[in-house]
């Protein structure tokens, strides 16, 4: 008699290997402790055969005699339906060690030691550049002449510096292929020196203190919305990175204390990083936070205050201000600030630790990470005053370091 889903559901099982025919070779077999496993059994060129159909009850008994009608369609033609999924795994196993199959995987295990945007540019430059070129590929044949032709089209499109950038991620892709066994080694180490060098690329920066001035009067008088005017005030007296800015939260921020803490995940260095801020830093995030102190950020988007404004917010409102991409840039701020500070006498390890830029030794970068902090503090507050002075347009009083004696 064939099965039924209430005698498969019923039967229990017992201190032996229990096995409930259905019908054309299905069975379904109970083993002692109690898992239920579909079987077929066989005879191909007169040896009997036995393939596994799945589990119950994720396999159900109207799809396990589904399975059973084409294993028999392959074997009434000479087929053996164990070696053709064996060939089907084999093939699967081929297809898992492409070079974009793994570089998802690379790219899925490191995202979570990544920004969200440093995550979807890593993945966006791959599948933009590299994957229709080199995706398909068995990970352990592509050559070094292979990878540096992909690169040469980005090279001839003049972004040398993602070619650059697409090279390291490569790398990696290929380095994690070696630790995971997929390939012997990284082609894309031989082709150092191989790629243009370019132009070293500079954030284009106002440093002149009369034009500063200037930019910052403009600043007083922009007309757009509350939140972009804010960001733009806010932008000189911290020298963050506009990204860093622009997500900003409230809950970083301690006004009583005049400090903001931006986690390390928002960091590009992957630090946590202290800002502390000035008076006039204060009084314009107390300003705001009437406006947008209620929600998540301090400078929330235009459609939603569940994210933060756009990346191109400041950049479009210095060129609504008249300052061309050449003249100023949203990270123009922070070659400003370190050009002023430096020729003002600041010690360089001070104005370094406050622009957040990497510390190579890493026993000096540990006692950065806190060092610094007072002298910090009165030089943010005097680049403030500092900036006051020349957005006024009077005598510039340079803010030559305090004397520690």
């Amino acid at each position: 008699m064939p099965l039924t889903d209430t005698a498969i559901r019923n039967a229990k099982a017992t201190d032996k290997t229990l096995r409930l025919k259905d019908e054309r070779g299905l069975y379904l077999e109970i083993s002692p402790k109690g898992g239920k496993w579909w079987r077929l059994r066989y005879w191909l060129a007169g040896k009997e055969n036995r393939l596994s159909l799945g589990v119950y009850p994720d396999v159900s008994l109207k799809d396990a005699r589904e399975r059973r009608d084409e294993a028999r369609k392959l074997i009434a033609n000479g087929v053996d339906p164990s070696q053709v999924r064996k060939d089907e795994k084999a093939d699967e196993l081929e297809r898992a060690e492409t070079f974009e199959a793994i570089a998802r995987e690379w790219h899925a295990r490191q995202a979570s030691s990544w920004t969200a945007h440093t995550a979807k540019t890593n993945i966006s430059r791959l599948e933009l550049d590299i994957f229709p070129y080199l995706g398909r590929k068995q990970i352990s044949e592509i050559t070094a002449p292979e990878v540096l032709a992909a690169l040469r089209r980005v090279e001839a499109r003049g972004a040398e510096e993602t070619a650059r950038r697409l090279r390291t991620l490569c790398g990696q892709v290929f380095r994690y292929g070696v630790a995971t066994g997929r390939c012997e080694r990284d082609p894309a180490a031989d082709l150092r020196g191989a790629l243009s060098k370019g132009k070293a690329r500079n954030f284009a920066a106002i440093t002149d203190p009369r034009e500063v001035g200037g930019l910052l009067r403009a600043i007083d008088a922009y007309t757009g919305s509350p939140e972009a005017r804010a960001a733009l005030k806010l932008a000189p007296l911290v020298f963050v990175r506009p990204g860093e800015l622009r997500q900003a939260e409230w809950a970083e921020i301690d006004l009583d204390a005049a400090e903001w803490r931006i986690p390390a995940e928002k960091m590009k260095m992957r630090d946590a990083h202290i800002v502390p801020l000035s008076r006039q830093a204060v009084e314009i995030l107390r300003d705001i936070q009437a406006l947008t102190g209620r929600g998540r950020y301090v400078f929330p988007g235009e459609r939603t205050s569940d994210r933060p404004m756009s990346n191109n917010t400041v950049l479009a409102a210095l060129r609504r201000m008249g300052f061309a991409r050449d003249e100023m840039t949203g990270h123009g701020f922070r070659a400003m600030a370190s050009t002023l500070l430096h020729e003002q006498g600041w010690a360089s390890d001070v104005i370094e630790r406050q622009l957040a830029h990497a510390e190579r030794n890493k026993v000096k970068a540990a006692y950065n990470r806190a060092g610094h902090l007072p002298e910090r503090r009165r030089m943010m507050q005097a680049w403030a005053d500092y900036l006051d002075g020349l957005k006024a347009g009077g005598k510039i009083i340079p803010i030559h370091r305090e004397s520690n004696g």
